[in-house]
């Protein structure tokens, strides 16, 4: 393998003076000569006489995935299984599949080519990243979003994490099959969204908030406006018609030309939105979206971090005091004023996501904002495999505030 290494590094060199003489070809253009390039000199070399067929495509395959597409990880990229990619040095790749953590045997030929595809991810998107500069969010052409670490932030070599973009959006039916929600909730939350309660879903990290999202965001009636920001552009409205897509924007090198969620929430409410979905809320920001909920913005949507509802509701209220100096319970109020249910997701023992509560916001009273659990995860132990078996269920409580499902004609029941 190491001779075909010396190979593939060689015939790398010669292709790469096609650069050069080739500036004003389309990139399809360019692969498909590069292509060609690269065959022709494995072909002047006679290397069908020392390789077989299979070594050979390999070669190939190497060579043109160096140049201009995604190295070694290629494969694991156009792999459909894998969501998650996590690169923790050039012999160091992991991957998520099925909700399972694994190490692979994949290896960068060098750290050298470990770098030049960090910058040529980057690079597509007018973005660097050096040591000056060493934290880098990216976008892959599918979508995909990619987080990159470099030393001396990264104390052992580059770090490169890469959140696969579903080829498919997840709807509501996905969500009953993988067992996360049940046929009774999912209607339930289907009335609530056409009754255009405003839901905010929660959970860890890699529970399936932002898939949550998306499978509940599908269920908004194709005739309405819908403004969607993110930091990352993740959602998948295919059923939307009118939809205006906003995404964030970091400083430039020059710590110019950022555009964040708090400018983008400003921005949204002129534009005429029936809804407001906002991707995450992390920060400051938190304090826009909820005033948009209490404005006349009924059936929007977002998502936060949080380790059970009650924690999301006091990261909210930590969310609004970074924006602005503002009573305790003032803040409260408001978050009970413009939330009407919270979703709170859970990735189990098994890395199975499921919904653990649907719980609704009653209000404000004697300093607490009050809740309504509608829905809880009833766990009832594990299959000889090591699965969690459970499923939600009801908890005999009414939803209290059902005057927006009235106004709109909605059954409850």
């Amino acid at each position: 393998m190491s001779d075909i290494g010396e190979v593939i590094k060689e015939i790398r060199k010669e292709a790469a003076s096609i650069t050069g003489s080739s500036l004003n070809l389309s990139a399809e253009e360019f692969d498909v000569i590069l292509l060609e390039q690269i065959e022709a000199i494995c072909f002047s070399k006679q290397l069908m006489k020392k390789y077989s067929a299979s070594e050979l495509k390999t070669i190939i395959d190497t060579v043109f995935n160096q140049m201009r597409r995604h190295d070694v990880l290629e494969p694991l990229i156009n792999d459909k299984s894998i969501t998650e990619i996590m690169i923790n040095g050039p012999d160091k790749v992991f991957i998520e599949r099925n909700g399972v953590v694994e190490e692979t045997n994949i290896a960068f030929e060098s750290r050298e080519r470990l770098d030049d595809l960090i910058q040529n991810m980057v690079s597509k998107i007018n973005r660097s990243v050096n040591e000056a500069e060493p934290v880098v969010d990216a976008r892959l052409e599918d979508g995909s979003r990619v987080n990159v670490v470099l030393p001396p932030i990264a104390l052992n070599g580059p770090l490169v994490t890469i959140r696969k973009f579903p080829e498919k959006p997840v709807t509501v039916d996905d969500l009953i099959n993988y067992g996360s929600l049940t046929a009774e909730a999912a209607l339930f939350l289907e009335k609530l969204v056409k009754a255009k309660y405003n839901i905010f879903i929660c959970g860890g990290t890699g529970s399936g908030k932002t898939s949550f999202l998306n499978a509940l965001s599908s269920l908004i009636p194709q005739d309405e406006r819908i403004v969607t920001i993110e930091d990352s552009a993740e959602l998948q409205l295919s059923t939307i018609k009118n939809i205006a897509r906003l995404e964030t924007r970091n400083a430039n090198t020059e710590g110019k030309g950022e555009i964040s969620m708090k400018t983008l929430i400003k921005t949204s409410l002129r534009m005429r939105p029936e809804r407001i979905i906002v991707g995450e809320v992390r920060g400051e920001e938190a304090l826009d979206m909820l005033q948009a909920m209490n404005t006349g913005h009924d059936g929007s949507m977002s998502t936060g971090h949080a380790n059970s509802t009650a924690d999301m509701l006091t990261r909210l209220e930590t969310m609004v005091l970074m924006a602005a100096p503002l009573p305790l319970e003032a803040i409260k109020k408001q978050i009970a004023s413009a939330l009407d249910i919270i979703i709170f997701l859970s990735r189990l023992r098994d890395y199975s996501r499921r919904t653990m509560e649907i719980t609704e916001v009653l209000g404000y009273m004697d300093g607490e904002i009050m809740l309504n659990p509608l829905f809880v995860f009833e766990e009832k132990g594990e299959d000889p495999n090591g699965r969690v078996l459970g499923s939600l269920r009801r908890t005999g409580n009414p939803l209290v505030n059902r005057q927006k499902a009235k106004q709109r004609g909605i059954g409850l029941e």
